[in-house]
């Protein structure tokens, strides 16, 4: 996205350009963190119920958790990723939200 460029004519008429900052929306991250007590096909069953997402990419997200101790398995709008924070914690999972950058 591009700057909004506008012009204005001040007292000594004289032109101003004025440019508006426009804001960048960064989408908001669900990061599910590994924990010690749920077992790794129940993750993989919980992300596939929510998310719909396939075996495959479940199981490929269940062990990013597994081995890197957290994964982001969604991104997107703010009220959206923390309803699916709120389920994910609803099933048992750890999770959180975060600003992308």
């Amino acid at each position: 996205m591009g700057a909004t460029v506008t012009q204005r004519s001040t007292s000594t008429d004289s032109t101003v350009a004025l440019q508006d900052a426009v804001a960048t929306k960064h989408p908001w991250n669900v990061v599910v963190w590994n924990d010690p007590v749920t077992p790794m096909s129940v993750v993989v069953i919980i992300l596939r119920k929510i998310f719909q997402y396939s075996n495959a990419k479940a199981t490929k997200l269940m062990m990013t958790v597994h081995n890197e101790g957290r994964a982001i398995v969604w991104s997107g709008e703010k009220d959206r990723a923390e309803a699916y924070c709120v389920q994910l914690h609803t099933h048992g999972l750890h999770a959180s939200i975060e600003q992308d950058n």
